[in-house]
């Protein structure tokens, strides 16, 4: 009898949980940098930088585009983005890319990663930091 119950009971945690929606399509995902580095190698991934020009000439991380956060056009650049295409942001600390990654889950974007303590992380950790003059 004990056997019947630990079984029904098993049974019936199984069913309830994988009724659950999953949860990471409608959160934010926060990732380190070893993460973030894996992920960007995927394809039809969108990079983004949301540090200011003067701060992304400092030095940014390859391949990431720079849409400033604090741009009075940030809602149209980013709105030229690929809503059903996953994205990954990063800013100076994280504090910038945490609003942007809320703002873009707002606006309908499916899948969102954030690096955890920003570009500042990334440097600490030793991952290649790039540099070159805009216009």
């Amino acid at each position: 009898m004990k056997r019947v119950l630990v079984i029904l009971v098993m049974a019936v945690l199984l069913v309830s949980y994988s009724c659950k929606e999953d949860p990471s399509t409608d959160e934010i995902q926060v990732v380190t940098p070893e993460e973030m580095q894996q992920i960007s190698q995927l394809e039809d991934i969108q990079l983004v930088d949301v540090r200011t020009p003067d701060e992304y000439k400092e030095g940014f991380i390859e391949n990431f585009q720079n849409i400033d956060y604090l741009s009075p056009n940030f809602d149209k650049e980013i709105a030229k983005l690929d809503k059903t295409k996953p994205v990954i942001v990063y800013c100076k600390s994280g504090t910038r890319s945490g609003k942007c990654a809320a703002k873009m889950k707002e606006k309908g974007f499916v899948k969102v990663y954030e690096l955890d303590g920003g570009i500042a992380k990334w440097k600490f950790k030793g991952y290649d930091i790039k540099t070159k003059s805009l216009p």
